[in-house]
């Protein structure tokens, strides 16, 4: 079985790595995406075993908090048919589902956040998605590399 590495971004004060380690079994849903592209990969690429990158954005320590691995594969999100929640979508039905999830499981937290400048300054990483001038995806594929460069350097954040 190959293994596939991704980054995750998400909003701390909505759902951050620490949440995760508290969830039960230290294993949550990922929710609330809602771009096609981000979609795509949830439904279509994302798999069982993957490892991800968690990382932290639209905060004030934006950047990689720790790692987690994907334990379900993609599933309809059910915020899509709340029409309490944020994440509603009036044209989303349970027998044609627009939005997908997976559910991961903690692994670990970094010392401190492993920041987006930090990364800017790190040869190996030039190259990744996270770097791309307008990159608004909330999840993208990495390389093994990019993910072994990031772990090795956050654990000594």
């Amino acid at each position: 079985m190959s293994v596939n590495y991704w980054l995750f971004k998400s909003e701390p004060d909505v759902f951050s790595i620490d949440h995760l380690k508290a969830a039960p079994k230290q294993t949550h849903h990922w929710d609330g995406v809602r771009n096609y592209q981000a979609r795509n990969f949830l439904r279509d690429e994302v798999k069982l075993g993957d490892i991800v990158i968690f990382y932290h954005s639209s905060c004030e320590f934006v950047g990689a908090a720790g790692v987690c691995q994907v334990v379900k594969e993609a599933y309809p999100d059910h915020t899509q048919f709340d029409a309490k929640s944020e994440y509603y979508d009036p044209k989303a039905t349970k027998e044609n589902p627009r939005w997908m999830m997976v559910d991961v499981k903690w692994i670990e937290s970094f010392p401190t956040t492993f920041s987006l400048k930090e990364m800017r300054e790190i040869k190996e990483l030039e190259d990744m998605t996270l770097m791309k001038r307008g990159n608004r995806l909330s999840l993208f594929p990495i390389t093994k590399k990019h993910f072994d460069t990031i772990v090795k350097l956050g654990r000594i954040t």
